[in-house]
């Protein structure tokens, strides 16, 4: 039998299986290099994947493979199997399942941590970027709350999906390594195959992670993870009269930045916790998450968020909740005087709204064809918005449409007009956006290869994920799966061949909610 450790942190106690390093008898599949299983005890729990039946490689994502100077084959094969499923730990890793607190759905919970992930530790990339390398769906942790720890295919797969097309897209995202079936069920409402995901990000450090110290009152804990935060991710922080400020200030503009690119896709969370924001700027913590087919604001897919808190609307104003909490987590180390900390704090956090519209609207402007920006035109693409919310118009399509039209009306407005209920409704502010047009001396084919770089033809529509995922979990069939991802891979280009990956859902196809997948 395996040698078995306890482990304690927080007043949580569990027996976890030390797992048999992976032999090498070729270079380590990664080549790690650990910094957060430096610190202390208290910010993580150590322990192991927990073993699966029959690992099976589904997809390894070669291009991040070779980023991480990981071998894609070997990944792909016996050795990167045991490995990507948790059957085996490999050589040099340390792996932690991470503590962190955070606010769910406006609700505090003081300690929630990984309760089916594990980092089995950090990479330094080729490109000299530092990343975590995480096992999603690996079994029990001190964290699971009486779960079991495991993911199922769904989820994996739609996360595999989403998250890789967010990078496609440009946003900042987490990525999806490698995704594996266990050979094993899982049991939630009725019996799932069993899949763990890897996911890479530049760090799974959370706002809720400095709400977790703060929460109890450990100032030397939110001091030493500002600090390893500062050093990994914000390094010119340091230099700053106050770096925990200044590394507050850094990371709201990143969070402005990534809302603002949500926005301009019509992309949707659905469970933005103060534990699902990444303090690196990145998308994290794919669940119920879902892009928008027909415009609304007030769009929510997320089977849990019963109120719209989440909802496409409300994005950044949450985002700057949950900033608010950063901030307040950070006053003790900002100065020795927390009420001192107040007012610069402050000023941070509301420099957030203007931040965030100053991305929105340039991003907006690019999306109308604008090359210059002037005061009526946030007007202008705010008069498109209501109308395409008024009649229903496919969000995604009417940006991509948009870019084929010239500065005079011509047969290609049907094409825009035609996703309008009320086709007269898109034609009244054509008019007044060819009006703007010509006002730039830009001509129509740089406009429109500028448009088409900022508004993609294809996305993860929700009905093309559900289609992938019920094919693998009732046939085994992960062709549709692989198309996808081909599919997403280019979604700024134009794809004739692929035409149909374009088209909103027909009535009977629509998904109208997404689910969590814990």
């Amino acid at each position: 039998m395996p040698p078995r450790t306890e482990v304690d942190i927080g007043g949580l106690d569990t027996n976890v299986e030390l797992l048999p390093m992976l032999p090498a008898p070729h270079a380590p599949l990664f080549s790690f290099d650990n910094s957060y299983a430096r610190l202390p005890e208290r910010f993580f729990a150590r322990v192991v994947p927990a073993p699966v039946a029959e690992p099976r490689v589904v997809r390894v994502n070669d291009s991040l493979a070779r980023l991480l100077g990981a071998d894609p084959e070997r990944l792909a094969g016996p050795d990167g199997a045991e490995v990507l499923a948790g059957n085996r730990v490999p050589e040099n890793a340390e792996p932690i399942a991470q503590a962190y607190a955070g606010f769910q759905f406006g609700a505090w919970v003081p300690q929630l941590g990984d309760g089916r992930a594990i980092l089995l530790g950090e990479v330094v990339g080729r490109d000299g970027m530092r990343r975590d390398v995480q096992l999603k769906g690996s079994g029990r942790t001190p964290f699971s709350r009486n779960g079991d720890g495991r993911a199922g295919l769904g989820p994996v797969l739609r996360e595999y999906v989403v998250s890789e097309a967010m990078a496609a897209l440009g946003i900042p995202t987490t990525r999806a390594l490698a995704a594996v079936t266990t050979g094993e069920r899982i049991f939630r409402e009725t019996p799932l195959p069993g899949a763990v995901l890897t996911r890479v990000a530049q760090s799974h450090i959370r706002v809720g992670t400095f709400q977790f110290f703060a929460g109890r009152r450990d100032v030397e804990g939110v001091r030493l993870l500002a600090e390893h935060v500062i050093a990994r991710h914000y390094p010119e922080a340091a230099a700053a009269d106050r770096p925990a400020l200044a590394m507050l200030d850094a990371v709201v503009g990143r969070q402005a930045e990534l809302i603002a690119r949500w926005q301009l896709v019509g992309f949707i969370h659905g469970v933005m916790n103060t534990d699902n924001t990444s303090v690196a700027g990145e998308t994290i913590d794919y669940g119920p998450c879902a892009f928008m087919d027909h415009y609304h604001p007030d769009t929510v897919y997320s089977s849990i968020d019963h109120g719209g808190r989440y909802a496409y609307v409300n994005q950044p104003s949450i985002a700057l909740w949950n900033l608010s909490g950063l901030a307040n987590a950070l006053l003790p180390v900002i100065a020795d005087d927390p009420e001192a900390a107040v007012e610069p704090a402050t000023e941070v956090i509301h420099s957030f709204p203007e931040r965030f519209v100053r991305a929105y609207e340039a991003g907006l402007g690019r999306k109308l064809g604008l090359a210059e920006s002037r005061e009526d035109d946030a007007e202008l693409g705010r008069e498109l918005l209501a109308k395409m919310a008024e009649n229903r118009a496919d969000f995604t399509l009417t940006f991509r449409r948009l870019s084929e039209l010239g500065d005079e009306p011509s047969e290609a407005d049907a094409k825009v007009s035609s996703l309008f209920e009320d086709a007269a409704a898109f034609d009244a502010w054509a008019s007044q956006w060819r009006q703007r047009l010509r006002s730039e001396s830009r001509g129509f084919e740089e406009r429109r290869a500028d448009m088409r770089a900022v508004s993609p033809a294809f996305i993860p529509r929700n009905h093309r994920v559900e289609e992938v995922i019920v094919a693998a979990m009732t046939r085994g069939d992960f062709g549709p799966f692989e198309t996808l991802m081909e599919v997403l891979a280019s979604p700024y280009d134009e794809q004739p061949e692929r035409a149909e990956y374009q088209a909103p859902p027909r009535p009977e196809e629509v998904v109208r909610e997404t689910f969590c997948g814990t």
